[in-house]
């Protein structure tokens, strides 16, 4: 479900990795688990793989379990914190084919064509902007430290790592990606363990 929703700036930056624009926010007191050119890295990667419209923008907001539980109960209609929402702005068909989601009539023909799909036309060079991932930085730490990080939730690695998935995830939701169907699924692990370098596990 394509949300609309505009953040509050607190503590942000943009960073340009041709053809993408990064802009990352942090909220005051979230304790900065990675460089905001890592993490503008990781964003570009994944908007890489999942052949986004170019040029593009999509923003990545650091934030808390209190404002996520807020996000979560206003646009999900689910109580308590998650670890990361995203809100698209572009429809699925927006993109090329893939296991990872739905396709819809604009995904039918050519994949490169796909990808250049707009959902109103723009002046010329101006960037789409894609959406917005906000991830909650204390869920990541509190989830791997505790063991219950990573695609399972039965993984304890470093939280910088957890927070990484968690921006890929998100960044590929943002791209069309879901999980709700078994193939969904295992196309989407697959390869965000593509984009980290790390072995999926069931």
């Amino acid at each position: 479900m394509a949300v609309r929703w505009v953040p509050t700036l607190a503590d942000g930056r943009s960073i340009y990795l041709p053809p993408w624009r990064v802009d990352i926010t942090v909220r005051p007191g979230i304790t900065r688990l990675l460089p905001a050119a890592e993490l503008a890295r990781v964003v570009a990667a994944a908007l890489e793989a999942a052949t986004a419209p170019r040029p593009a923008s999509i923003g990545l907001i650091l934030a808390d379990d209190r404002e996520l539980a807020g996000l979560n109960a206003k646009h999900m209609g689910v109580r308590g914190p998650t670890d990361v929402l995203s809100f698209p702005l572009l429809p699925p068909d927006a993109y090329p084919v893939h296991d990872g989601g739905s396709v819809g009539p604009a995904t039918a023909g050519d994949p490169a064509e796909a990808a250049t799909v707009a959902s109103f036309p723009l002046p010329p060079g101006v960037r789409t902007h894609l959406g917005d991932v906000v991830v909650s930085a204390e869920r990541a730490v509190e989830q791997a430290q505790s063991g219950r990080g990573g695609w399972a939730g039965d993984r304890r690695w470093a939280p910088h790592d957890e927070l990484r998935l968690l921006v890929t995830h998100g960044t590929l939701h943002v791209c069309g990606w879901d999980h709700a169907e078994p193939v969904e699924e295992a196309a989407m692990r697959a390869l965000e363990a593509e984009l980290l370098g790390l072995a999926a596990r069931p």
